[in-house]
């Protein structure tokens, strides 16, 4: 028996190591599975984990494309979350980034950035910082006491957020931890944020490690195949249903299902909704392509939704805004198949639950469906719909005289910006967002043209999320312009990472919509009957006491050039489209461009004819708030439960 070989590292060094040597595979493409580490430096994680990627940056000094682990420098934890969450979605979640932060408000900071990560099913690995294990000094400097549990940390509140948590008090833990983490980051059913908790003093303990443990490892991402009883079952539903609908998620670009799709509809003439994930599931101008889904969708694919006999779900987890809050699928004897990887998913709705990896199960179910198609009249109504609402899209991007002539001097309708970014930016450029009115109206009105080239966070709805999401999409594919389209209000929230990308030299622009004020609450705040109030950025009267006084003089493209950044500001429709040109012609390495524009916040983008649950005031002595509820008990009448059976089996019974 030989004595095993060991190399001695402190744990900070074991980490760092070790996820230089991760691999993900799928199909047979293997890729590192992280692309570097982004962080801010503090008491908690400077002599640890600060040290670690400092020693392993000069390792490899004057090699910089074999740099294992960069380290990229954030000015914001939350901020940097983001960064990793988007540059793993525009990864297809097969590459991802570590992300590390000091002990305290450091590591709480990206408290937001994991929640997003969990919801939306994207991997990020977190190290955030802890006070001291022996508690030899206890307390310390930014510790949380717990009378109760003295073990208790403010990384527990890490517990919740994350699809997996570990601590690692001792070096002997890590090995189990990193290994545990991984699993679950290259799961694609249970992906999300991974945690591992590093007292400040285990980071820079030293422990003689296994060699094995830095030996490369290839973690290969499943596609799981669909059960023959289940496609068999699908198959006789679908060969029975007059008027099927396709409801295309997030799952369809993460499995790479688009061409299988695309098969699927073309061979059976089904029409295919999206949901904000699944958006470009197929390109704009696709005869089975009806766009958006649900609250904030498009009339055509509404109007099919209502009528569909038959909804296929693919890779979607049915949020309230793909249902309309249960108001969108309205047939009697309407079934679901929902096709998920995730058996969460998968089992929503009632209906048949097809666990699978999305293209797999697409493909497999179009061999079965040989020789079946929609009759000739519902692919009339698809195109009869469709032109529908592009004649209504195509209104809204270029307005009439009568629409611009009521504007205000300098001001564009939003509708207007969204039109120009889109019919000026190439077919492979990323559109980005999050948060605000303008998801819905992306949603709605963006022509997709490439699979990769729509970008909008909708499961957290973060604001904040896009300066900092444009890094991460320009660094995971930088030959892609990216055109980061975020309102006053969520630039507010985190202006700062564009600093990053000075820092980077990337190529990021920003169009921003301002407005003054929170467009997409204070409309919503008038649909409720509360008057839009607190949503305005102005001023508090002296006489009433109201935030309802003169606006506030912000200067957001001054903010903007204060932080680095190259600023265009625009006045009118001609003016933006030069902008855009600018911005397309800007240099790849010269930093970041923001695009400032003011609109109308009161023109809205065309109405989805849907409708979204946000419970009204049941007794108001304001009018406009009893007249708004009454508008909200009709709407509530109409939702459904969506718990029909299959009522078909492979056997042929009930």
């Amino acid at each position: 028996m030989t004595d095993q070989q060991t190399v001695r590292l402190t744990v900070a060094q074991a980490v760092v190591r070790f996820l230089s040597h991760q691999w993900s595979e799928r199909d047979g493409r293997r890729q590192k599975l992280f692309a570097g580490c982004l962080g801010i430096f503090g008491h908690g994680n400077v002599a640890g984990l600060g040290q670690a990627l400092l020693q392993s940056e000069l390792e490899h000094e004057g090699h910089e494309s074999d740099n294992p682990l960069p380290y990229v420098l954030s000015r914001n934890e939350q901020a940097m979350v983001h960064t990793a969450v988007a540059y793993a979605r525009q990864k297809d979640r097969l590459q991802a980034w570590a992300c590390t932060a000091s002990v305290g408000p450091g590591s709480t900071n990206m408290l937001t950035g994991a929640a997003l990560a969990t919801i939306n099913r994207i991997p990020v690995l977190l190290l955030p910082s802890g006070t001291f294990a022996s508690r030899v000094a206890a307390p310390v400097l930014q510790e949380l006491e717990q009378p109760s549990a003295a073990d208790v940390t403010v990384n527990d509140a890490f517990r919740p957020l994350s699809r997996f948590f570990d601590r690692v008090n001792r070096p002997e833990q890590l090995p189990a931890a990193l290994l545990g983490a991984m699993r679950v980051l290259t799961d694609p059913a249970e992906t999300g944020a991974c945690t591992i908790a590093l007292p400040q003093d285990v980071q820079a303990e030293a422990f003689d490690w296994p060699v094995e443990l830095f030996d490369d490892r290839v973690w290969r991402i499943a596609r799981p195949p669909a059960e023959q009883v289940d496609l068999d079952d699908a198959a006789a539903l679908v060969r029975a249903a007059k008027r099927p609908l396709v409801v295309a998620g997030g799952g369809v670009h993460y499995s790479g299902a688009e061409e299988a799709l695309r098969a699927l509809c073309e061979q059976t003439g089904i029409p295919v909704g999206e949901t904000q994930a699944g958006k470009g599931s197929l390109p704009h101008g696709h005869p089975q392509a009806m766009g958006a889904m649900g609250s904030t969708g498009t009339t055509a694919a509404n109007a099919l939704a209502a009528e569909a006999d038959l909804v296929i779900g693919v890779g979607t987890r049915w949020s309230d805004f793909t249902t309309a809050s249960r108001t969108a699928f309205q047939d009697n004897g309407v079934r679901f198949i929902n096709i998920n990887v995730a058996r969460l998913d998968a089992g929503k709705q009632g209906g048949l639950s097809i666990v699978a990896d999305a293209r797999d199960a697409l493909t497999a179910l179009g061999a079965a469906l040989e020789g079946y198609a929609v009759e000739p009249g519902y692919r009339e109504r698809q195109a009869e719909l469709w032109a529908e609402w592009d004649e209504r899209v195509e209104a809204a991007y270029h307005p009439s005289e009568l629409v611009t002539s009521a504007l205000a001097p300098g001001l564009l309708t939003q509708a207007q910006v969204i039109g120009a970014v889109n019919e000026l930016t190439d077919a492979r450029d990323v559109v980005l967002c999050a948060a605000g009115s303008m998801p819905g109206d992306l949603h709605k009105l963006w022509r997709v043209r490439d699979r990769k080239g729509y970008h909008v966070e909708y499961g957290y709805s973060c604001m904040g999320y896009e300066v900092p999401a444009s890094i991460g999409i320009r660094m995971a594919e930088p030959d892609r312009d990216v055109f980061a389209m975020v309102g006053d209000g969520g630039w507010l929230m985190m202006p700062t990472e564009l600093v990053t990308a000075v820092q980077e030299r990337l190529k990021v622009v920003v169009v921003l919509v301002q407005n003054h004020g929170f467009h997409s609450i204070g409309s919503l705040s008038e649909s409720l009957g509360s008057q839009r109030f607190g949503t305005r950025y102005r001023y508090r009267d002296a006489s009433s006491g109201r935030l309802e006084g003169e606006k506030l003089p912000l200067d957001l493209a001054a903010n903007a050039r204060s932080l680095g950044a190259h600023v265009i500001e625009v006045h009118s429709a001609d003016e933006l489209t030069q902008a855009i040109k600018e911005a397309k012609a800007w240099p790849a390495d010269g930093g970041p461009v923001v695009i400032h524009v003011e609109t109308d916040p009161t023109v809205y983008a065309p109405d989805s004819a849907s409708w979204w649950d946000v419970p009204v005031s049941e007794v108001s002595e304001l009018e406009s708030t009893r007249n708004a509820y009454t508008e909200y008990t009709e709407h509530k009448a109409h939702q459904r439960p969506l718990l029909a059976p299959t009522h078909t089996t492979s056997g042929g019974g009930s």
